[in-house]
């Protein structure tokens, strides 16, 4: 039988209802910008920034659009910028694209990469996050340990404990245990516990946002 996972400790049950309700929050567009210069002047700035090339009516740029609206604003520190062939023709050219939608990655101001294709809001955030994660360790910190969070979009305390983990620069994978029947049964297991957040740093688990235990196995300060 399928687990029930709830929101540890606070007795909310995610189901299929509450699932619906995350569908319809409203969401930002991208920043759009309509020339080369344009572009250019927007990438120099930052670190790491991100320009998706899409053309307007196509079902996989439509994909790709809608999936990075959803992890826009629950991902610290990304510059994304989006661009519509349809309507903008100097920019793909300037770096040989030929097929929307496709994702151009900036470094320092310079073009790195691309990611063509539509992928799911999971992957696009674990490349943001493990960017920014890369960029941490390049300032001198020390590798830090592994650390994997079980969670539902529905769960309060699930947003509150990765909110944590990014205000910290904590590299982390998150897990959606709605979606996955297998891994939310195999956590059950592991654990003895039907409730999210579950944090697994090094393989130990810690069960609901225990503040203080989490900022000691990972060595945060405040």
């Amino acid at each position: 039988m399928a687990a029930i996972l709830s929101c540890a400790g606070f007795g909310i049950n995610y189901d299929r209802a509450q699932q619906k309700i995350v569908k319809h929050i409203i969401m930002e567009n991208l920043k759009e910008v309509h020339s080369y210069k344009e572009v250019l002047e927007a990438v120099k700035s930052t670190e790491k920034a991100y320009l998706l090339i899409y053309k307007e009516g196509s079902e996989n740029s439509s994909c790709a659009y809608q999936n990075l609206q959803k992890i826009k604003d629950t991902t610290p520190g990304i510059n994304l910028l989006a661009a519509n062939v349809s309507k903008v023709h100097d920019i793909h050219p300037q770096f040989g694209v030929t097929s929307a939608p496709t994702l151009l990655e900036f470094v320092n101001g310079k073009f790195h990469k691309t990611i063509k294709g539509c992928h799911k809001p999971d992957f696009y955030k674990s490349v943001f996050e493990d960017n920014i994660f890369k960029a941490t360790k390049n300032e001198g910190t020390e590798t830090q340990k592994r650390v994997i969070v079980y969670s539902t979009p529905s769960c309060p305390h699930c947003n509150t404990l990765k909110s944590h983990l990014r205000r910290h620069n904590i590299h982390f994978q998150d897990i959606d245990v709605s979606k996955d029947q297998q891994k939310a049964q195999d956590l059950v297991k592991k654990t003895g516990q039907q409730g999210v957040p579950q944090t697994e740093i090094n393989g130990q688990f810690v069960t609901g946002f225990n503040k203080t235990k989490i900022n000691e196995l990972l060595g945060i300060q405040g």
